[in-house]
């Protein structure tokens, strides 16, 4: 593998940071609206789950 300089290493970073494309406002919102959509879900998935558990070993346990 060939060595390069800091300054070639510099400039080949400023090329692909050219290349980069960010998301638009719209993008952003939509990906964040989904995001949490999902946690919102996951989070009452995970509730009913847990009581579900819970009342199981408390009528194995007899408590």
């Amino acid at each position: 593998m060939a060595k390069t300089s800091p300054a070639e290493f510099v400039k080949q970073v400023k090329n692909e940071g050219k290349k980069i494309t960010w998301p638009s406002k719209q993008e952003v919102i939509a990906s964040m609206i989904a995001v949490f959509i999902m946690v919102f879900i996951s989070a009452v998935f995970l509730y009913f789950a847990d009581q579900i558990i819970s009342y199981v070993i408390r009528m194995i346990l007899g408590i």
